[in-house]
């Protein structure tokens, strides 16, 4: 019994000890995230109501129904409502991102088990080819930063067929995606959502901190704060934050999402931070903070490591258009070859930080 001790420690020693998160939940991946295919779904609801009233608080029924290969056709009933704060202006998107909510007796054995409440970015304009690509580009974003850190929400592109039940509108048909929700990202972690209104730089994780801030300048995006919110919001502006439990000597983690105002989705909404000064959303500015330039050169080599699978999911995205890709290919190059340069990295990054 000694001696299989011993082995036993050798083991974790030579392997590593599980960490907080590695539950059997945890290593059991989400299957609705799980597969890189496109899903088709099919959501009935009274788009034309909905669109016109843009519920955020009052929920309105609907269903979601998709093909299984082995439970033939899917039926489950969601309730409805519009999310998110600049994309849920009628000017700005006649069809407004929406937020998704299942009953979870009905999930059971489905694609969708385990899952309660999840955001659908949807495509904002009708029979518009760039904010369908747009659609594209956003999800790109999430599946590069999937690549860099597994402390990112996961996503699933969907082509939605939309039916309007109360007959005003004809179906429209168009990507989008899911977002994992917060409270599944804090589980899978390890840990819980933040109701905080703001939180402090040093309370971060900063390795974690810092490779977010150079993914922000990756991306061309300033509309962030890892810290703060809007006023009367839980932390924090585009970041979800994240707490341990009690008696857990990890530090906080702030977790980027919503880059539709970044330069690498170019959306036609999209305009920079009037207190910047940018001629448009392509130009970059980096917003990393100072305290955590010694964990610059990691981050960046994070990126450089990973040049090749970020060129992978760019070349292997069939729905993309080639205008599209060329355009994301020029951008991501150009990033490229900044931080490949210690002269632009010192100009662009270092001296830039806050």
């Amino acid at each position: 019994m000694h001696i299989l001790r011993i082995v036993c420690l050798c083991l974790i020693a030579l392997l590593g000890a599980p960490s907080i998160a590695d539950d059997d939940k945890s290593r059991k991946p989400n299957p609705l995230y799980a597969d890189p295919e496109i899903l088709e779904v099919t959501i009935s609801a009274p788009f034309t109501t909905i669109m016109r009233e843009r519920p955020v608080d009052e929920e309105m029924p609907g269903q979601l129904s998709y093909q299984d290969a082995e439970l033939g056709k899917v039926i489950l009933d969601v309730a409805i409502r519009t999310r998110g704060r600049y994309r849920q202006q009628k000017e700005i998107c006649p069809f407004a991102p929406l937020r998704l909510n299942f009953k979870k007796d009905q999930t059971k054995k489905t694609l969708f088990t385990r899952t309660d409440k999840v955001k659908l970015v949807t495509h904002c304009r009708d029979r518009s080819e760039q904010y369908s690509q747009g659609v594209l580009r956003e999800f790109l974003v999430y599946r590069i930063l999937n690549t860099l850190t597994r402390k990112s929400f996961q996503v699933r592109l969907l082509r939605v067929t939309y039916v309007d039940t109360t007959g005003k509108s004809d179906d429209r048909v168009s990507f989008a995606f899911m977002i994992e929700h917060d409270d599944r990202l804090a589980k899978r972690l390890g840990m819980e959502v933040s109701a905080a209104p703001r939180t402090s730089i040093t309370a971060l994780d900063r390795a974690h901190t810092n490779l977010g801030s150079v993914f922000q300048y990756f991306v061309g995006n300033t509309d962030f704060s890892p810290i703060m919110a809007a006023p009367g919001e839980a932390c924090c502006h585009n970041y979800v934050l994240l707490e341990p439990g009690d008696n857990d000597g990890r530090p906080e983690l702030a977790v980027p999402y919503d880059f539709d105002m970044s330069g690498i989705v170019d959306a036609r909404h999209a305009e920079p931070n009037p207190r910047f000064k940018l001629r448009n959303v392509r130009v970059r500015l980096y917003r990393g903070r100072c305290d955590n330039n010694e964990y610059l050169e990691g981050s960046l080599q994070a990126f450089r490591d990973r040049r090749q699978a970020i060129n992978q999911l760019v070349a292997g995205s069939p729905h993309m258009s080639d205008r599209t890709k060329e355009r994301v290919r020029n951008y991501i190059d150009d990033f490229y070859k900044t931080i490949n340069n210690p002269k632009t990295v010192n100009s662009r990054l270092i001296k830039k930080c806050i």
